[in-house]
């Protein structure tokens, strides 16, 4: 990308494959995903790219060296105030740091054992722990079909616009009281939403969803309770 051309000759390498990720600054300089999906093709001046680790260079395998040498010559390459930013680490009890993280808003946090060596695929050396945050949204429609997990349509509400599906996992005595509220409650399609296993439910039906922090619409959503507009949850 445009963001890292410039700053690449700055690191006295001839080739290098370094793990990171683009990232967007906000107002309290800290990452946030959502601005970075709007900046990403229109905005390339805020994107910064932050380095995690280095795999090769200039030819070398480096994924068989322990994790913090591998990042103390990733250190040394890059220089600071450029789009190329070294993630700097975060020591301390796991515990606590998650919770400050939490605490701000971030979206979770990656904790690396630091003489693990580099491989591919799930390992345990590495432990990835997300953030979540809890919202209220307006129910669309269930969707339900044989042998399938069932979804709740949200809809931001005021608005109406569809954000996400989330999974049902509520216990046997909600699932059936949404069911029969769903059918009460039988609406039509939003209009240019067209999905056939899907039962459309009425405005007035609030959904309660824990989903991942970090970006505007549903990700990893799991529907908590749900209630009458104006009435407390079930």
């Amino acid at each position: 990308m445009k963001v890292c051309e410039c700053s690449v000759h700055a690191f006295g390498a001839d080739r290098a494959i370094i793990d990171g990720e683009i990232i967007v600054l906000n107002d309290s300089g800290l990452s946030d995903f959502g601005e970075l999906r709007k900046a990403i093709t229109r905005r390339e001046r805020d994107l910064y790219f932050a380095a995690f680790d280095l795999l090769h260079l200039n030819g070398h395998d480096l994924r068989d060296m322990a994790l913090e040498e591998r990042r103390e010559i990733l250190a040394s390459m890059i220089e600071p105030g450029g789009r190329i930013q070294f993630s700097e680490p975060l020591p301390g009890e796991a515990k606590a740091i998650f919770h400050l993280l939490d605490q701000a808003g971030l979206e979770g946090m990656v904790s690396k054992r630091r003489d693990s060596i580099y491989r591919s695929g799930p390992a345990t050396n590495w432990l990835k722990a997300k953030c979540y945050s809890v919202d209220e949204y307006e129910l669309l429609g269930v969707e339900r079909e044989a042998g399938q997990h069932a979804f709740a349509l949200m809809a931001e509400r005021g608005t109406g616009r569809y954000v996400g599906s989330a999974f049902i996992t509520l216990n046997r005595q909600m699932r059936e009281r949404l069911w029969e509220r769903v059918q009460q409650h039988a609406g039509t399609a939003p209009k240019g939403m067209k999905r056939p296993a899907t039962q459309w439910v009425k405005s007035g039906i609030i959904g309660r969803v824990k989903h991942l922090r970090g970006e505007e619409d549903l990700r990893h959503a799991s529907l908590q309770d749900f209630r009458k507009e104006g009435l407390d949850a079930h």
